[in-house]
């Protein structure tokens, strides 16, 4: 297999806990507090060990939280490369109404990186060895770091050879698409960001694109719809796949859960159609799961075998 190595500039502890009722002004009672590893890149790593894969985590770690990020990665046996930042990681807080069934999330934005710190990042990434085919990218920017760190990276694993898979949305996005990029994943709201445009009908979305693979250096794009599946577009084919009927128990990792199951897919050398089928299985598979649990195994094969019937 493929070497697969995820980045997180921002990642978080993950606390999810169930109460009752969520009112203003009165404390809100919880229980059954989880704890899990989080941000993006981090937890596709995980998906990625969770379906019997291996990936390499390189993350900022700053702080006691950040000593207990790696508590927790060490907890699920995952390769974990931190870089040392001065101010601390931050934390993110899921709560489950248990007598209603919606769910709050809070999220923090991070810490702030100076320069020397997201530079080092940059030099751990090169430095490397052996030096990864894949490089999962995930994830919001905390302060500090310059819209184009991406599109650096880009640069960096066309001249080594590497691919660069890229979940993020906004001006990073945007600037990496200067460079050439193997995969990105956006999602609806973030196609029209990135276009400009009011995209509705499956022909703009299929349009949007394949735009973006022909003009804008994408070599494919996955783009997730929710409950209404998803779809691929690269430069030989497009391809739809319909969300299976599950119960839906909490949305949180599905994004996530679906760039970890194609990425490894791709790091086995499946086609980008198969990889992109296993990715949805497992984006479903995530929502099936409580709090921050992301997908499970068992789920996501028998749903990819579902899935590819489809085909």
């Amino acid at each position: 297999m493929k070497r697969i190595v995820t980045l997180t500039l921002n990642p978080a502890i993950d606390l999810a806990a169930d109460a009752e009722q969520v009112k203003p002004i009165r404390k809100i009672r919880c229980e059954k507090l989880k704890m899990d590893p989080g941000g993006g890149g981090i937890n596709v790593a995980r998906v990625i060990g969770e379906l019997g894969g291996c990936a390499t985590a390189v993350y900022t770690e700053g702080g006691s939280l950040g000593k207990l990020l790696l508590d927790l990665l060490d907890r699920e046996r995952i390769d974990a490369v931190p870089v040392e930042i001065a101010n601390p990681t931050r934390e993110s807080f899921t709560v489950n109404e248990t007598s209603s069934g919606r769910q709050f999330r809070f999220v923090l934005t991070g810490p702030e990186l100076q320069e020397a710190e997201w530079r080092r990042c940059l030099k751990v990434l090169e430095a490397l060895e052996p030096f990864p085919d894949f490089l999962v990218a995930s994830g919001s920017l905390p302060p500090g770091v310059p819209d184009d760190i991406y599109a650096r990276m880009a640069r960096m694993l066309e001249a080594r050879g590497g691919r660069l898979l890229l979940d993020t949305s906004g001006e990073a996005l945007g600037a990496a698409l200067e460079e050439r990029v193997y995969l990105i994943k956006p999602n609806l709201r973030e196609l029209r960001e990135l276009t400009g445009r009011g995209i509705e009908s499956e022909q703009e979305q299929e349009e949007a694109c394949r735009e973006l693979v022909l003009r804008r250096n994408a070599e494919m794009v996955a783009l997730t719809l929710g409950d209404k599946g998803a779809l691929l577009v690269t430069r030989e084919r497009t391809r739809r796949a319909a969300i299976p009927k599950v119960e839906v128990v909490s949305p949180v990792g599905a994004g996530d859960s679906f760039m970890g199951a194609m990425a490894l897919a791709l790091a086995r050398e499946k086609s980008a159609e198969e990889a992109f089928v296993y990715g949805v299985a497992a984006g479903t598979a995530a929502v099936m799961t409580p709090g921050t649990e992301l997908c499970r195994k068992d789920d996501v094969e028998r749903l990819f075998k579902r899935l590819a019937g489809q085909g």
